[in-house]
């Protein structure tokens, strides 16, 4: 049976936030059913759990807080941009209710233990210092609680894939950062789970990996 598709902010209500926030993207034809594929394994990695209290770290438009609030209680969201009300207004407008700040990975505004779970979905490769921000996830992570992350591959296929779909450079968008972020998180916690995209083993092609990781 097809997984249903996930609950996404309708485009019109998209607020750009940045030179690498995509979310549009979504909508586009075979370029869209693969990014949305991201969200569909964050939803398998849920494993039809609801969380008390949820973050999205790097939630851009808010384009998949919508289907994370279907997940949660009580949802927040953490990025870099300084659009928190507009995006806010846009998904209140959709009747989707959250709590939205401005803050870098590395030094998150919040309490410690403050979240049940953590959701990254393409953030941490943009992150410069993975170490630190595996540590500042591990504080305000409750016990028992699930950090779902979604990272990238990286092959020269996938790259040239990314080019001719969209015309950006990944090397361009993430450098050699890409690399470190599976490494940090397994050094920093308990690794419970692990799927990839696509799910049969093609050599080359890793499109993107999901991981939910347990405080070690």
């Amino acid at each position: 049976m097809a997984q249903a598709e996930p609950l996404l902010l309708p485009r019109e209500l998209l607020v750009r936030t940045g030179p690498v926030d995509h979310a549009d993207w979504n909508y586009k034809g075979i370029l869209g059913r693969i990014s949305r594929q991201r969200f569909k394994l964050v939803r398998r990695l849920m494993d039809g759990q609801r969380f008390p209290r949820l973050l999205e770290l790097g939630y851009g438009s808010g384009v998949f807080l919508p289907e994370l609030a279907r997940h949660a209680d009580a949802v927040s969201g953490v990025d870099v941009h300084g659009q928190s009300e507009e995006v806010a207004s846009a998904l209140a407008r959709n009747g989707v209710t959250v709590t939205l700040k401005r803050g870098v990975a590395e030094s998150l505004p919040f309490a410690d233990e403050s979240f049940d779970a953590v959701v990254a979905v393409s953030v941490l490769e943009f992150v410069d210092d993975m170490d630190m921000t595996a540590r500042e996830l591990g504080r305000v992570l409750a016990p028992g609680g699930a950090l779902i992350v979604i990272t990238p591959g990286k092959s020269p296929l996938v790259d040239a894939g990314l080019k001719l779909l969209t015309g950006k450079s990944a090397d361009a968008d993430f450098g050699n950062k890409r690399e470190r972020v599976i490494p940090a998180l397994k050094r920093a916690f308990r690794l419970d789970r692990e799927l990839q995209f696509p799910f049969v083993t093609v050599p080359g092609v890793r499109l993107y990996t999901a991981l939910r990781f347990g405080k070690a």
